[in-house]
């Protein structure tokens, strides 16, 4: 197995940007989902609810600041183009607190499984995508362990898919049978919640191996 793609989402609930390598830290992907959108009662605004999140596009600048369709998060271009793909009193925020993540700071996505899902694999908004992987073998993965150099990442569980996947990334015209199929074959979770044991860096093309116990010394595996 391989890392075949990994993807950072600047700004919650926007599109992601594609890389070739990453520091992963103990909160997931240096830079991932550092910026939010806040609506009354600071509740934070998601595509979700506001699907035409998706049509903007969130990346890091040179200088390591995220950019929302190449204005810089904090600029009065970057607030009207959320304001208008919102409501007309959303704000954007910075943070970095744990809670940004709605359940673990890494989803894994695995090729074998999106290839049985049959959708562009950008509607699951995975960080890594796992290349090699046999059909739905993912889904006997949680619990163990991912060593991807000197990355160590634990599998929880299996995402329970919402709305957002019904959005085309290109055009945002929904479809609700996509939906619909991910409840039908694949009991409504697909792709993997993870978090971080041990950080390091990520490149694409990196061997991967699954593991039963995190001690480096119990390597049983797929690789």
């Amino acid at each position: 197995m391989f890392v075949k793609e990994l993807w950072r989402f600047p700004v919650k609930s926007m599109a992601g940007e594609r890389l070739e390598g990453i520091h992963v830290g103990e909160l997931g992907f240096d830079g991932d989902r550092k910026v939010l959108v806040l609506g009354p009662n600071n509740r934070v605004l998601t595509s979700r609810t506001h699907f035409r999140l998706l049509g903007l596009k969130s990346t890091l600048g040179e200088n390591g600041q995220p950019l929302i369709s190449g204005h810089p998060w904090n600029s009065p271009e970057s607030l009207a183009l959320v304001r208008r793909a919102t409501i007309p009193t959303a704000e954007l925020v910075y943070y970095e607190g744990p809670e940004r993540f709605d359940i673990l700071p890494l989803l894994v996505a695995t090729d074998g499984a999106i290839e049985a899902f049959g959708h562009d694999s950008r509607r699951l908004r995975a960080n890594i995508v796992i290349g090699g992987v046999e059909g739905l073998a993912e889904r006997e993965w949680p619990g163990k362990f991912l060593r991807i150099g000197e990355v160590l990442i634990g599998v929880q569980d299996l995402r329970g898919r919402c709305v957002m996947t019904t959005f085309d990334p290109d055009t945002l015209e929904q479809d609700h049978g996509v939906l619909k199929e991910i409840v039908q074959k694949f009991s409504g979770e697909l792709a993997l919640n993870c978090f971080v044991i041990h950080p390091g860096d990520l490149c694409v093309g990196d061997p991967v191996q699954l593991v039963d116990n995190s001690d480096s010394g119990e390597i049983s595996a797929k690789s």
